[in-house]
């Protein structure tokens, strides 16, 4: 599989054009994943929300050798990598000064543009960035990321690295809760630029098991709104069924048996199980301490009712599908997979 992944990523070196680019990713290319070798373009990362998923995609990076400077605007979060030695900053510009590479995990679209662009924010010193890349895991909308990408890369880097004039961004929101990041297990959904998406590799892996790369700027929160939607919506019918059937004398333990090995089957089940006593390790068993954020998943799930106005169907394609039908078969199966959708902005 790893070797099935260096091979492709050698197909996407041999189609840049900059001779630069090239040289940046073959030692990635080369030396694959192991933490005793990080790439040098990868080495000081500077990390900003150190909440409930940040905290350990932070110190997982540390766990994997990497040289790590902080940033919180919560002091015992701060306090917490200081008493380790850890080098922490007051303002995201600090942060910025002393690294090669930033990461964001922050609650909104809000704090990620304060973050950015506010006073003493990462891009403060715009046409003297130190960070050849930035890359942000927060849940927001892919607008936002776009807006925030397209102004990067206006600034100039403070020091050429050999690859670019330019600082990059990549929107990367993660699945799996924050058991997964502590565990080290996240999935990485990415958006942006390919190859620095496979630059970046090394540092996804560090905090996950899996990345998967969505296409271009924004398409990363877009997925991820697309999947915490379906996340959502399976999480409150299991919790609803939860409701219904110890109300109706069957125990949590029991349902969860039953849904694990029937068609009710998900991961608000198996997984992330939302009856307290039933699983280790969620945030039901322990009085939902360390959880996803009703509010947060609130303001998540809102955001996909925005983003479809600007999906445009165009159903000219499927009232013409509709007068060819030729038997009551073709009817019951024809499904309207064959319009013409303009996605606007995508």
């Amino acid at each position: 599989m790893a070797i099935a992944s260096r091979l492709r990523a050698r197909g996407v070196l041999s189609r840049c054009e900059s001779s630069n680019l090239r040289s940046l990713l073959w030692p990635f290319l080369n030396r694959g994943f192991s933490s005793s070798s990080i790439p040098f373009h990868l080495e000081r990362v500077g990390f900003i929300g150190l909440g409930n998923m940040g905290f350990h995609m932070a110190s997982n990076l540390i766990t994997a050798g990497y040289k790590i400077t902080v940033h919180d605007i919560n002091y015992d979060a701060l306090k917490k990598f200081s008493d380790k030695g850890i080098p922490t900053k007051e303002t995201p510009c600090e942060v910025a000064e002393s690294s090669d590479v930033i990461i964001t995990m922050l609650p909104s679209s809000s704090n990620v543009l304060d973050v950015y662009t506010g006073q003493n924010g990462l891009l403060h010193c715009r046409s003297h960035l130190s960070p050849w890349l930035f890359i942000d895991s927060s849940t927001i909308d892919p607008q936002t990321s776009r807006i925030l990408s397209t102004n990067i890369s206006k600034c100039l880097l403070k020091e050429k690295k050999g690859f670019a004039d330019n600082p990059l961004m990549l929107d990367a929101p993660v699945s799996g809760g924050v058991p997964a990041a502590e565990a080290g297990t996240l999935t990485f959904m990415v958006g942006g630029l390919e190859e620095a998406y496979l630059a970046a590799k090394p540092l996804f892996l560090s905090m996950g098991k899996q990345t998967i790369y969505c296409g271009s700027s924004g398409n990363g929160a877009a997925a991820k709104i697309c999947n915490n939607l379906a996340m959502a919506v399976s999480m409150l019918g299991v919790s609803e069924a939860f409701v219904l059937g110890q109300h109706l004398g069957i125990t949590a333990s029991t349902l969860t048996k039953i849904f694990n090995s029937s068609s009710a089957r998900c991961w608000s089940s198996d997984s992330y199980n939302p009856v307290p006593g039933v699983m280790e390790g969620v945030p039901s068993s322990r009085n939902y301490d360390g959880g996803f954020a009703s509010k947060l998943m609130e303001r998540s799930v809102s955001s996909a009712p925005l983003l479809l106005k600007h999906v445009i169907f165009t159903w000219n394609c499927v009232r013409r599908a509709m007068t060819l039908r030729t038997s009551p078969v073709s009817s019951a199966i024809f499904t309207p997979v064959t319009c013409n959708v303009h996605l606007s902005g995508y």
